[in-house]
């Protein structure tokens, strides 16, 4: 189950990983950033099989032959989105050996804690973050300290959570898996009169880079887009994101021959992850920049990157998967790289660029052995579902003591009764709620 776009797309793209023979069945728990129908399409339309997973998922319904489909309210397509009395009953009539807890940290809390306790029998519970997770913080693992299994994608973040679970206690087992959505693309950028800088054209990484190849069936595609995948938590600053949209529209202007897209994670009416203050598509708007230099567009990331010569970001998990598919990219650096930016994992890979950069169309190929220690590792090197196979194990036999949630108790009551309400009061509801508590706020300190 997941609550977000960003989750959804992970939680779709890791369940069509899992071995051959696993019934699975996706869902959406309805919260107050319930991805829309476009968003919940574009999430789950990258999740095809992996190479070690059956045909059986269809990432268009969310389920497998003989799931037990949910009920879809207005949906015409996609995983279903459920209230969390929908979500319990679904999980009581699947009684399933496992459910993915792919959420926001206070819902995963809420879920495991309170909506699905007293399952019967006890499924284990498996929780992971969608994307970069350095550096780790105590925060996300308090939220998913009651999960059996915490699933993360590179071994860096498996020693950092490690570290804060001996320290803090709680929680389950770490596992490691490859982001599933780092797949090669469909075809790699295959000259070197496009836009890409010093570091020549994608493929050029060395024998550790993945390498995209163009298959021979298939007809060529032009590769003349210059991909920005926009983030919504950084940069913070208008005068920031105002800064970005000039350098492409620039770019844009020296370079007539390329596409300059602004991948948004959301449109201005839709909801995500997180709260996006300064939505690039509305600033672009009024600072009446010049019509057709820019366009702005949704979708599903694999198929913007199918068209790119470049790909920029701020920070953005997407940077990966334009590494995955072998497009030159830049990770700005004018703004800082720190863990505040989220960018912090990019020192020494190669691709941090500046908006200079951006202007001039000097993108970047990654650093081989940062690519092998961060998200790039063999596929042996992933753990995950071997602990998952062993936890299922011990729990259809009895033996699994279930992980212990840090937020048990007295002090976290009054948040865990705000997350309740996040998961069972409908979210246009529960906005009207908030505005009339804001206002009578207002009210009061006026009085005051």
């Amino acid at each position: 189950m997941a609550d977000s776009d960003s989750y959804l797309k992970w939680a779709a793209c890791l369940l069509a990983g899992l071995p051959a023979g696993c019934t699975t069945e996706l869902a959406v728990v309805r919260t107050p950033i319930t991805p829309s129908p476009a968003q919940i399409r574009a999430a789950v339309s990258g999740a095809v099989p992996g190479p070690a997973s059956g045909p059986a998922f269809d990432p268009v319904s969310g389920t497998v032959p003989g799931s037990v489909p949910g009920s879809v309210p207005g949906a015409a397509a996609g995983p279903p989105v459920l209230s969390a009395r929908g979500l319990r009953r679904t999980a009581e009539r699947f009684r399933p050996d496992a459910v993915l807890v792919a959420c926001t940290g206070p819902v995963v809390d809420i879920l495991t804690a309170e909506v699905l306790a007293g399952l019967s029998p006890r499924p284990v519970f498996v929780t992971g973050l969608p994307g970069i997770s350095v550096p780790a913080t105590e925060k996300a693992w308090l939220f998913r300290s009651g999960c059996d299994l915490f699933v993360l994608h590179s071994g860096r973040e498996v020693e950092e959570f490690s570290e804060i679970g001996r320290r803090l206690g709680g929680g389950g087992r770490v596992g490691l898996a490859r982001l599933p959505f780092l797949r090669a693309g469909s075809g790699g950028f295959g000259g070197s009169d496009g836009p890409a800088g010093p570091a020549g054209p994608a493929g050029s990484g060395g024998p550790g880079v993945p390498v995209a190849r163009q298959d021979a069936a298939a007809p060529a595609r032009p590769r003349d887009r210059v991909v920005f995948a926009t983030q919504a938590k950084v940069p913070r600053r208008r005068e920031d994101r105002e800064r970005i949209l000039l350098a492409l529209a620039d770019l844009a202007g020296r370079r007539p021959d390329l596409d300059v897209v602004v991948k948004l994670r959301a449109l201005a009416d839709e909801r995500q992850t997180h709260n996006e203050r300064h939505h690039y598509q509305n600033l672009w708007q009024e600072l009446g920049g010049r019509s057709g230099a820019l366009r702005f567009e949704a979708g599903p990331m694999h198929e913007h990157l199918a068209r790119a010569a470049g790909f920029v970001t701020v920070s953005s998990t997407a940077a990966l998967e334009a590494i995955a598919c072998s497009v030159p990219l830049l990770v700005l650096s004018d703004f800082g790289v720190s863990a505040e930016m989220i960018n912090l994992v990019f020192e020494g890979s190669g691709v941090l660029g500046t908006l200079e950069d951006l202007s001039a169309g000097r993108f970047r190929t990654p650093d081989e052995a940062w690519c092998k220690a961060n998200y790039f590792h063999g596929d042996g090197e992933s753990d995950w579902t071997g602990h998952l196979v062993s936890l299922v194990g011990q729990a259809r036999s009895g033996r699994l003591a279930p992980a212990v949630s840090l937020l048990d108790g007295p002090g976290y009551a009054a948040a865990r009764r705000r997350a309740r309400l996040r998961v069972e009061v409908p979210p246009n509801v529960l906005r009207v709620g908030y505005r009339a508590k804001r206002r009578m706020r207002r009210y009061l300190r006026a009085l005051g």
